[in-house]
């Protein structure tokens, strides 16, 4: 895997993210143990029954989401919660927000020039081996048996990553619910990219239609990022990255 050694403070790690991004997608990282503003009027139903820790990375999150607005010299408007729980963007915008403890990330971007982005950040620590069956596809883990028994979970925690990257990106254009086996990844260890694969149609998408995406470990997070193409391919696209 891509490892950025040493490290990084916050504005580093911003310059690692917005490299993993097309120009004209904004990036913000803020912490969500800090204090940020209060969620919009409009905001506070998808908080309302919410514990301290969870009002405190949503409040990260819409801070980094408006501020990446801002920085597009767009307005900085509520981004309520739908029924699913994924963020309401207004009618021009897509985005997407991810966090953990110590995280939070929002990628903004006009929705005329990216039709959908996904961004997930997960610690980069082993995925219990326990979970392998449920995450990884019987190709995936084919291709796990054949890592170095000391980076084969963080390998899964890889794919599990870049599964929720995906999901997020494609949702908005699918309007469809995944299962982890409704998408392969393949990864290219060399250069830090990765795709995924449907692996069955939705709406948009055909199966075998491809998103293509990168990811970064830093700071002990490891971070993927999907930038959906303007005309999302329906038809199967040659595979660019090989397991073998």
């Amino acid at each position: 895997m891509s490892v950025h050694p040493g490290t990084l403070s916050t504005g580093c790690l911003e310059d690692d993210l917005a490299a993993l991004f097309a120009p004209a997608v904004s990036v913000v990282v803020t912490d969500p143990s800090a204090e940020h503003d209060a969620p919009f009027n409009d905001e506070n139903a998808a908080v309302a029954r919410a514990n301290d820790k969870r009002r405190r990375e949503f409040r990260a999150g819409r801070a980094a989401a408006r501020q990446a607005m801002q920085e597009m010299g767009l307005p900085a408007v509520a981004i309520p919660a739908g029924e699913d729980r994924a963020p309401v963007w207004p009618d021009d915008v897509t985005g997407s927000i991810t966090h953990n403890d110590t995280l939070c990330i929002a990628v903004i971007a006009e929705r005329r020039n990216v039709p959908g982005i996904g961004v997930d950040i997960e610690e980069a620590t082993p995925l219990d081996p326990d979970l392998f069956p449920e995450v990884c596809t019987l190709p995936e883990r084919a291709w796990l048996s054949l890592q170095s028994e000391e980076t084969r979970g963080l390998l899964a925690k890889l794919i599990f990553s870049a599964k929720e990257c995906a999901y997020k990106c494609q949702f908005p254009l699918s309007g469809t619910f995944l299962e982890f086996h409704d998408l392969e990844i393949t990864a290219d260890l060399e250069t830090g990219q990765f795709e995924a694969t449907f692996t069955r149609p939705v709406p948009g998408f055909d199966r075998g239609a491809r998103l293509y995406g990168r990811y970064v470990v830093a700071q002990g997070q490891i971070i993927t990022a999907i930038t959906a193409e303007q005309h999302p391919t329906l038809a199967a696209q040659r595979r660019r990255v090989s397991y073998w």
